[in-house]
């Protein structure tokens, strides 16, 4: 009789064991739902960096890369190269180069694009400079602005290829119908994965509010 008792009494209540399968099941549906949400954010994450969108626009953005004293690196050269084949296709009449300067440095990013845009020989009045965005956030929201002034809002936007999913998303927050073509060379892993979180949690907070807390 004493151990049936103990053990009655150790025994938590229906109603307590109920509580806890339900704060269980709960648990594991919302870590369920997080999984499926970061997987098919990494899946369109993947598949918008193969795909090239561009056709004729207002205007081709590049969006900044490193630049080492007054030469662009590798990242930016690419970059550079496609926006300048787009131009000669004739897809735009004019070409905007993004990007400031970290500390130190004695150009920015968007100096370094213009030089060489300009030793390819597109004319200085093909050229809009945005020298001032501390992230891409800024430099599209700036980019916008002085665009818009001009009555241009269709743009073709160039990065590296695994941003594209994120670039359209800030393209659209800024107010620019954008046209996503990213520049050659495929994504590394590691690239997808950052920009996947990048994604997952810009549409969550919101792109302007995400960079803000990055920077």
């Amino acid at each position: 009789m004493t151990s049936t008792a103990t053990a009655t009494v150790a025994d938590p209540p229906k109603r307590v064991r109920g509580w806890r399968r339900r704060v269980l099941f709960g648990v594991l549906a919302l870590l369920l739902v997080f999984v499926a949400y970061i997987v098919g954010t990494f899946v369109q994450v993947w598949q918008a960096s193969g795909r090239d969108r561009a056709r004729p626009a207002d205007a081709i953005v590049v969006l900044g890369a490193a630049q080492y004293n007054g030469k662009p690196s590798p990242a930016l050269q690419l970059r550079l190269d496609h926006a300048l084949a787009l131009y000669h296709r004739g897809l735009a009449d004019v070409v905007v180069v993004t990007g400031g300067k970290q500390t130190g440095d004695r150009y920015t990013e968007a100096t370094v694009g213009y030089n060489v845009l300009r030793r390819s020989g597109v004319p200085d009045s093909a050229i809009r400079k945005e020298v001032q965005g501390r992230t891409t956030y800024e430099s599209l929201a700036s980019v916008s602005r002085f665009l818009h002034a001009e009555g241009r809002e269709d743009v073709i936007l160039i990065s590296g290829p695994a941003t594209s999913k994120r670039l359209s998303g800030i393209a659209s927050a800024v107010g620019l119908h954008a046209a996503i073509s990213p520049a050659d060379g495929a994504p590394t892993v590691r690239s997808l994965i950052r920009e996947t979180i990048a994604v997952s949690f810009g549409r969550l907070v919101g792109y302007r509010r995400m960079e803000r807390v990055e920077h």
